[in-house]
């Protein structure tokens, strides 16, 4: 079995992983870095499946990491993909308040954005509205012309192609890790086909970061569990009635977003996601079951924790993944004249939930060192925006 030594290793070859290694590998000239990904091709699950959206950094609360790293990330996201050619557009977005009841949260995430020093950042009513976007309904909102859509999988790309031709980095995708071995000066993580040695190893692998974790004899404190999340497309006709981002104002109750919609990169538009259990980690259709996933899940306490928590919730949200005019009626919260033949099957997304034992989503990025080994245990919405300054983060650790 053949083996080569790195500075360092990284486990996963998503946008976060890529980004760790790009970064690492900045920050000191002449490291040699490996990095493995199991999948055929780099960024195949979260970086992949999820809107393409840059986002602002509005809803996070201030002084978490999720907050500095966002706005940060996002600005040299946009340098770099303004320098390597990658397609983006900073189309601004609207959050919408369609109910009087809604102004006090409104209020909240304004304040809340002008705590992040959000760029851009401004109230609008009803007419305010109606200029942005003229088939939106809403009593007041809020403008945010900083954020916009990026393709994500083409900054997957770009770094992976960097890290092999200016920094020299074995960049692999088919290598599944299966084990690893921790010795006082260098870590031996073992794929299918070799054994490669780094005297750092950094995991950054998503939808399996605990199982990677408790495989090199850490313990993440946290249980991953896969939220699904279902999109329509909207027609030609749909589309037209959508200029930018379109955003509800968040229920502060539950720990989803909600239905908006997001003009898409490469063209139409699309609106969702919606949240259910995912059976599957990897899984993107309503039929995907794993056996394994499944039963981890629910024999996790913290699942059922969340599940009694938000139960209406996750009711309401399972009945509209099953009914077309349930998601209509969402829908036309922010757009009263969407129709049924505006509405057609899009994609879908798999969250990476970390939970903790009494039923709480860990709501920030969570990054552990042990000894050589650093973990990124946790990286939710916005990890694909800041992924350069996640990246950043991770060099300084190691």
């Amino acid at each position: 079995m053949a083996e080569k030594s790195y500075d360092v290793v990284v486990v996963g070859g998503g946008i976060v992983g890529l980004a760790s290694a790009y970064q690492i590998a900045r920050a000191r000239p002449g490291v040699s870095i490996a990095v493995l990904e199991k999948e055929s091709a780099l960024g195949a699950h979260q970086t992949g499946h999820n809107s393409g959206v840059l986002h602002s950094g509005l809803y996070y609360r201030p002084g978490s990491h999720r907050a500095k790293l966002c706005g940060a990330g996002r600005r040299e996201l946009v340098e770099f993909a303004r320098e390597h050619q990658i397609a983006h557009d900073i189309c601004g977005k609207i959050v919408v308040a369609t109910d009087e009841s809604e102004l006090p949260h409104l209020e909240r995430i304004f304040q809340n954005g002008r705590a992040n020093e959000v760029e851009g950042l401004e109230k609008i009513d009803a007419a305010g509205i109606r200029e942005i976007e003229p088939h939106c309904a809403g009593v007041a909102g809020l403008r945010l012309s900083c954020t916009g859509i990026i393709d994500f999988v083409q900054v997957a790309g770009t770094l992976g192609r960097l890290l092999r031709e200016k920094h020299g980095a074995l960049v692999r995708t088919g290598a599944r890790v299966e084990d690893f071995r921790v010795g006082d000066s260098e870590v031996e993580v073992r794929t299918g086909a070799d054994t490669l040695r780094g005297r750092i190893v950094v995991a950054c692998a998503g939808l399996r970061a605990d199982r990677v974790a408790r495989r090199s004899g850490a313990e993440p404190g946290v249980s991953i569990v896969g939220f699904r999340g279902d999109y329509y497309e909207l027609s030609e006709q749909g589309a037209g009635k959508v200029r930018h981002l379109i955003y509800p104002v968040p229920d502060p109750r539950f720990p989803f977003l909600g239905v908006h919609f997001t003009r898409m990169i490469h063209g139409g538009v699309e609106c969702g996601p919606n949240a259910v259990f995912s059976f599957k980690r990897e899984g993107y259709g309503r039929a995907d079951f794993s056996l394994r996933d499944t039963a981890e899940a629910l024999a996790y306490p913290g699942t059922w924790k969340l599940f009694a928590k938000h139960w209406r919730y996750g009711w309401a949200e399972t009945r509209r993944a099953w009914s077309k005019r349930l998601f209509l009626e969402s829908l036309r919260k922010l757009i009263p004249s969407l129709e049924m033949e505006d509405l057609k099957p899009g994609r879908a997304g798999v969250r990476a939930v970390a939970l903790d034992p009494e039923g709480a989503i860990v709501d920030d990025f969570k990054i552990v060192r042990q000894g050589p080994l650093l973990h990124v245990l946790n990286a939710p919405s916005p990890a694909a925006t800041a992924c350069l300054a996640i990246g950043r983060k991770v060099a300084e650790m190691i």
